[in-house]
């Protein structure tokens, strides 16, 4: 007999499944564990994805809300080909990333304040951050025991960026660098991303911080601390 779908499920358990890979990483995780969450069959699961390979493949696309929730007739979700999700990590972050407004400055030259560019720069980079919180969570999760992964994440995510910071510190000679630009450029990358991914998966947070202040709270701290003193260049 054929399962029986709903259109109320399936975000239910991209939720579920994403939280789970979270909590407990990839290789740890099992189909039942998904359902036991849900409250529901372990083989209702199965009637929205494949497998354990394409639960991970739905969260990582549609966690965050940033693609449209596939419909009951597309379900289940297949399992995706070797190589695939890799794939798509890579081609979301390629797009991402060529967005960004760090890009945008070190492709044209500088204009206005170099105060109110750096703030735009580390704005942004929080924003898009936290526009993927949940996929950038599930991949650090579970990429180092998913080799495909780890070498589009560790290689052109995370270390992609501290190049791109690199070169864009480098260049606006105006700044005062308290140490080497690679350094700098990563302590800006870590700090937007503890503060947009990881600090909202953290069990010490007992009360929930105003988040609307964080971005504009970074920018202003960061850019006062690379900016020549008394300096409105």
């Amino acid at each position: 007999m054929p399962r029986t779908r709903s259109a109320d499920m399936f975000p239910k358990l991209v939720s579920a499944a994403a939280e789970t890979f979270i909590a407990q990483g990839f290789q740890r995780t099992q189909m039942q564990d998904v359902a036991d969450a849900l409250g529901v069959a372990k083989g209702t699961v199965y009637g929205y994805v494949e497998n354990k390979d394409a639960l991970l493949g739905a969260a990582l696309r549609f966690a965050d809300g940033v693609e449209p929730l596939p419909e009951v007739a597309d379900l289940p979700v297949r399992a995706p080909a070797e190589g695939e999700l890799a794939a798509m990590v890579a081609e979301r972050l390629r797009g991402e990333v060529e967005q960004l407004r760090l890009v945008e400055a070190l492709s044209k030259r500088r204009r206005g304040p170099l105060a109110v560019e750096l703030s735009e720069i580390i704005t942004n980079l929080y924003d898009t951050l936290s526009r993927h919180r949940v996929s950038i969570k599930l991949v650090d999760r579970c990429a180092p025991e998913l080799p495909e992964l780890a070498d589009v994440w560790f290689g052109q995510g995370r270390s992609g960026l501290v190049v791109v910071l690199t070169e864009y510190l480098q260049r606006r000679k105006a700044l005062r660098l308290p140490g080497p630009a690679p350094l700098v450029a990563r302590t800006i990358l870590e700090t937007c991303v503890l503060w947009a991914v990881h600090l909202h998966w953290d069990p010490a947070r007992h009360e929930p911080q105003d988040t609307a202040a964080v971005p504009s709270t970074l920018a202003g701290l960061l850019t006062r601390g690379l900016l020549p003193e008394g300096s409105s260049t």
